[in-house]
């Protein structure tokens, strides 16, 4: 079996004086460390192998989380006729598509990856440690492509929205996926016990449903100030808006950047939760 030494922890090489014959005392030259390895090269390789890992497990329930968003939308029929409520509802239910496998499952992923031993072995790759959470983070949140569309095309045509627009989903889906693929791998990495990390998901994926599912102006006002920490909120707005006739894309734009801002920030301090876990 093949073993991974960090280059910090190579062995000095150890030369003769010069000009001695070999009797005299040696002198020691550090050895040349190795090249620092690239963000991109070592975002794709982790890229890959959590996918090529993660494919036949998190296929059937990205099957369950797709059924979930169409079972919602078909319950919500008959609850709601039209207008910006059927709007936020297929908005809504499309996006938990993302909270489901980003969120939870990432969360419970890095939860039993820390509990079981597993970032010692990360720790000892030649990777930088944001390569590992990115990497992971697209991984899963790569599976949630296909049933969000599905989602919204069904939804479109459950609640008869026009599907014109639908192309913004190719911004709403990798920047939603971002923010809460980094809300739950920090989740996963600052819980003390995998139940934690579990249960920490299970909350984000229920306050990712009633927060972004439900219409805006029906929530009562603190909750409404809740929905607005939400990472998922505002690619759940930008979507929404994206049904009107009349598309405000200044606001869709703004709604997608501050998307793209709190994906950041939550991926920036699940990296921090990472380097936090794995020197422990």
């Amino acid at each position: 079996m093949t073993s991974i030494i960090p280059a910090r922890t190579a062995p000095p090489r150890v030369r003769p004086a010069s000009g001695s014959s070999g009797t005299g005392p040696a002198r020691t030259v550090a050895a040349p460390l190795a090249p620092r390895a690239r963000l991109l090269p070592s975002l794709a390789a982790v890229y890959r192998a959590q996918l090529s890992r993660a494919r036949v497990a998190r296929i059937p329930l990205l099957f369950v989380a797709t059924f979930q968003s169409v079972g919602i939308m078909v319950l919500m029929r008959g609850v709601v006729d039209g207008g910006s409520e059927a709007r936020a509802v297929v908005a809504g239910s499309s996006v938990l598509v993302v909270a489901f496998v980003a969120l939870n499952l990432l969360a419970q992923y890095f939860g039993q990856l820390r509990a079981g031993g597993g970032l010692d072995h990360y720790a000892t790759l030649p990777v930088p440690p944001a390569a590992v959470v990115l990497g992971a983070a697209a991984a899963y949140a790569s599976f949630t492509v296909p049933g969000t569309i599905f989602t919204a095309i069904t939804g479109s045509v459950l609640f008869q929205l026009p599907m014109t627009h639908l192309w913004v989903l190719v911004a709403v889906v990798p920047l939603s996926g971002a923010a809460l693929a980094g809300l739950g791998a920090a989740l996963g990495l600052l819980a003390p016990r995998p139940e934690l990390a579990t249960l920490l998901g299970q909350l984000g994926m229920s306050a990712a449903l009633l927060l972004g599912v439900l219409p805006a102006d029906r929530l009562p006002e603190p909750v409404g100030w809740a929905r607005d920490l939400l990472p998922s909120t505002y690619g759940v707005e930008a979507l929404a808006r994206s049904f009107d006739a009349r598309p405000d894309w200044g606001l869709i734009a703004f709604f997608l950047a501050i998307c793209a801002a709190v994906g950041v920030l939550s991926l920036a301090v699940a990296t921090w939760a990472y380097r936090r876990a794995a020197v422990r």
